[in-house]
């Protein structure tokens, strides 16, 4: 059985090994850059945690763990040409280094690839593992509409945003592990305490980003601090302070939010207000709280403590995650 570190190791190894750049290069060459970046790839490693907590071969699941990387790095580069992101992974993002029509296409492409390689090893699960990933990919998109629909809505209440981010962020995180544990044929029992688990973590992961835009060193976080506040995103942080504010001051956090154009002082008059009202606090407690619900859930599964281990260290890791 591997550890966390060694499942990373695996992951890093297995894209090492592939090749991703074929003819024509202009299509292929933005899908390498992007595969090639690294990230957190915490998407695969759930799927292979899960796959042996379960008792699995991580062989059956490699291809897979390449294609829910390989779709959720699609996502990225299409989120990226629609929020008009200029880095990514503290790199040019492919629509700027490149040009918009590149990142749409090679995007495209990506989400074939990622089809190619869930459809490279047989197995028996085949049909239900692949109508998982079909769910899953549907909800994102449609997590990334209403993400879409919310910038053009002056009120957007917090439950409609929690909704919105099962959709966009966390399904995925759920899917990956719900198909690890479909390749070692886990019950359907703990097929939904394990979906349970990781849309909790995934609730928890992106309201963790939002934190980050706002308070994390910009070195490390790889993208510029407060880019949701110059694009007037809804996020859990505006949401929650909003909630918090009485009256006066929510006209006030309201007027300093939809000012047409941010610049650094803007940017810092917001934010400004997020500490009158402890909005690092809120957002941390949030969290916490999100992340005990997906330690429960994990609990329920009918897997030894020892097997679990990996699933519980990226737990730990997301709560205190700096990038």
């Amino acid at each position: 059985m591997q550890d966390l570190t060694e499942i990373f190791a695996t992951i890093k190894h297995l894209f090492d090994e592939q090749q991703f750049c074929f003819e024509p290069t202009e299509l292929y060459e933005p899908i390498d850059y992007t595969l090639r970046l690294g990230g957190k790839r915490l998407r695969p490693a759930l799927l292979f945690a899960s796959n042996q907590m379960m008792g699995g071969e991580m062989e059956q699941a490699m291809s897979a763990a390449v294609g829910i990387e390989t779709f959720h790095n699609f996502t990225l580069l299409h989120d990226d040409v629609m929020d008009r992101s200029p880095l990514r992974r503290g790199q040019p993002t492919v629509w700027t280094r490149w040009d918009e029509n590149t990142a749409i296409l090679s995007g495209d492409t990506m989400f074939a690839l990622a089809w190619r390689y869930f459809l490279k090893k047989p197995h028996a699960n085949l049909q239900a593992i692949l109508d998982c990933f079909n769910e899953t990919a549907i909800e994102v998109c449609e997590g990334q509409q209403y993400d879409m629909n919310f910038e053009r809505r002056d009120e957007v209440p917090l439950d409609e945003y929690m909704m919105m981010i099962r959709k966009k962020t966390a399904v995925l995180l759920a899917g990956a592990m719900k198909i690890g544990a479909m390749y070692a044929g886990a019950d359907e029992e703990d097929l939904r305490h394990l979906y349970d688990c990781g849309i909790n973590m995934g609730l928890a992961f992106q309201i963790q980003d939002d934190l980050l835009d706002a308070y994390a060193d910009q070195n490390t976080f790889g993208k510029p601090i407060g880019q949701d506040i110059r694009d007037h995103k809804k996020t859990y942080m505006i949401l929650r302070a909003l909630e918090l504010c009485n009256p006066t001051q929510r006209e006030e956090l309201k007027s300093l939010y939809n000012t047409d154009r941010h610049d650094e002082k803007s940017v810092n008059a917001v934010l400004e207000k997020y500490d009158e009202l402890g909005m690092k606090a809120h957002a941390e407690e949030e969290i916490v709280r999100l992340m005990k619900i997906a330690e429960n859930e994990l609990a329920e599964v009918k897997a030894s403590d020892e097997r679990k281990t990996p699933i519980k260290e990226l737990i730990s890791t997301l709560i205190g995650r700096q990038r």
